[in-house]
């Protein structure tokens, strides 16, 4: 007999979701060349403007050394360029480029029609609270 719970494993069950979710949104962007992950970089980058990596990776909930993975690829790209900060050569800025803005313009309506599938059959309210439960917990 074993000791095992029968009840279903949340975190499993989240992270198969998280999965699926991903490669719907990947699937979607795949056009416009972006990852899912890419494409929100992006976004904060156009609505805060040249960041310090560390903030941004506060903004986006990831360590400091994930985001510079994350970044690398869009730097080559040439979408968004990391240069010292002014006010402390050590600090990096990164900032959206006029092809990283370009890039997010043509993305956006691949990732608004995921957007419109998923929260067909997601209401966006549960997966917002769902979200800031999960959070309130941590």
């Amino acid at each position: 007999m074993s000791d095992a719970p029968n009840e279903p494993c949340t975190c499993s069950a989240l992270r198969r979701a998280t999965r699926a979710l991903t490669a719907t949104y990947d699937a979607a962007l795949k056009p416009a060349g972006l990852r899912v992950t890419q494409f929100a970089l992006l976004r904060y980058l156009d609505r805060l403007g040249p960041i310090p990596i560390t903030r941004l990776a506060t903004e986006a909930a990831l360590e400091r050394t994930t985001m510079g993975r994350n970044l690398d690829p869009l730097k080559r790209r040439g979408l968004v360029v990391v240069t010292p900060g002014a006010e402390d050569p050590r600090a990096r800025i990164v900032a959206l480029t006029a092809a990283g803005r370009d890039a997010l313009t043509a993305a956006t309506p691949y990732w608004r029609e995921a957007q419109a599938r998923i929260n067909a059959r997601v209401d966006p309210a549960t997966v917002s609270a769902v979200a800031e439960a999960l959070i309130a917990a941590s």
